[in-house]
């Protein structure tokens, strides 16, 4: 084969497609999603095979010689002469090392790994595995329920699976399980940002930490997971609902399929709009509210339509200055308890019944994306973006953080931890966001990666 049909064979499949569309703004790819759907399907079948599931994650950069490496590999001994299951990513540096101490021990060791043809990246100590083609299919199955949930040390990725499964428990949607944070001295300052800056917006957010456990030893974590256990039960989220053979569950594949229909027809045509995300919290006497209003207003203007999670809080300051200066105003909500809030300054709006399908929506390519201040679900789709840019599986578009105040302590964490102490993300990685106060900032960056010259 040819170099150049190589490289581009090796161009088209690290791209993953659901985050990947053209600039007619064409999302319709019916081939798409059967190959979606069958992931899903045999993903869920996979899981439900297994038992005592434990689910550890963490940075695949950490090497042997890292302290963390050797906590991780310990637990994953205890694990399995516990009779639980390790379920890692499978592939290299935290996930090698849980998996590694699973396999030498005897126990069932779990890889869910990412299908990149010409790379082999599992590791030879995960003895089940499924590759998954789409990284969006791959971690609703990594942030499944499990038994518990332990995070060591990492990235921008590790950061997503963390907030994305403590959003759903605190939305109801995934049973509370053991919540394990290993590293006081990574995640304390995590907890510091969470306890001073998200919980101010909302004080819901603090009853869901004080279950998080934070400890140091492969010893501390495996006595949480021994003192926390909860019998099993079923919740929205478990495999269980998802396997396919009964009539029940078939409509629950069938109701999953439709939603991504809907979403990607929901989506086309939309090519020049900007995603607009924060807190539900705030309200219009908010200074943040007035904020998302003025870029609202500001975006719509200059041609762009404004895209939000369709609620109350910053998503209704940013939908109310669209729609008063004229300007598409797109809402793309989440079904809780059999009701769907959407806020009245929406010229289109679609809502969903699975956080993942409407996650692959609100994520799908726009021209920017901007973060005010918000919570466990703002910082998921925050840490998401950025591991889907990081890792290539979206195309580069600006990350806006607005509010300094708010955002710096963040900031200074990814910093100073994460692309520096610990390593788990390079110095380019950080480049990847920028943190404004005002909308003319903002607008001057959205233009900087704007098309054929236009600008606001």
């Amino acid at each position: 084969m040819k170099k150049e049909t190589i490289e581009k064979c090796k161009e088209e499949s690290s791209k993953d497609f659901s985050y990947h569309v053209n600039e007619t703004g064409d999302y319709r790819d019916t081939w798409r999603i059967f190959r979606i759907m069958s992931e899903f399907v045999e993903g869920y079948q996979f899981l439900n095979q297994l038992k005592k599931e434990v689910t550890l994650l963490g940075s695949a950069r950490l090497p042997e010689d890292d302290k963390y490496y050797q906590v991780a590999k310990d637990l994953g001994g205890l694990l399995a002469k516990g009779g639980y299951t390790t379920i890692t990513g499978g592939g290299p540096g935290i996930m090698e090392a849980a998996n590694t101490g699973a396999d030498l021990a005897g126990g069932e060791s779990v890889g869910l790994n990412i299908q990149l043809p010409f790379e082999q990246r599992i590791n030879p100590h995960v003895k089940k595995s499924m590759a998954f083609y789409y990284f969006f299919t791959r971690k609703v199955m990594l942030t499944s329920p499990a038994h518990a949930f332990v995070y060591f040390p990492g990235g921008y990725g590790t950061l997503d699976e963390f907030f994305e499964v403590v959003n759903h428990m605190e939305l109801g949607m995934m049973c509370h399980v053991p919540i394990i944070l290993v590293g006081k001295d990574f995640w304390q300052p995590v907890l510091n940002f969470l306890d001073q800056k998200v919980c101010a917006l909302s004080t819901d957010h603090r009853s869901e930490m004080d279950k998080w456990i934070l400890v140091d030893s492969a010893e501390e974590a495996y006595k949480a997971i021994e003192e926390n256990k909860i019998a099993d039960r079923m919740c929205s989220l478990s495999p269980m609902n998802f396997h396919s053979g009964t009539k029940n569950v078939d409509w629950r594949i069938f109701r999953i399929m439709s939603e991504l229909v809907e979403g990607f027809e929901f989506l086309t045509g939309v090519v020049e709009d900007v995603t607009v995300l924060g807190t539900r919290s705030l309200g219009p006497d908010s200074t943040h509210y007035e904020h998302a209003q003025e870029l609202g207003q500001a975006l719509a203007e200059a041609g762009f339509a404004v895209v939000t999670g369709g609620a109350s809080g910053i998503a209704e300051g940013a939908s109310k200055g669209a729609m008063e200066a004229g300007g598409e105003s797109l809402g793309i909500g989440m079904e809780m308890n059999r009701r769907v809030e959407l806020n009245p300054y929406l010229s289109r709006s679609i809502s969903f019944s699975f956080p993942f399908t409407r996650k692959l929506i609100v994520t799908a390519p726009s021209k920017a994306f901007v973060f005010f201040p918000g919570g466990f679900g703002t910082m998921h789709h925050l840490f998401e973006v950025l591991t889907l840019i990081q890792t290539e599986k979206m195309e580069k578009v600006p990350i806006i953080l607005f509010g300094k105040k708010y955002w710096e302590p963040l900031d200074a964490y990814i910093k100073e931890q994460l692309a520096t102490q610990f390593q788990t993300i390079s110095k380019d990685d950080i480049n990847l966001y920028t943190l404004v106060d005002t909308t003319e900032e903002a607008l001057t960056i959205i233009n900087t990666f704007r098309p054929n010259g236009k600008t606001a």
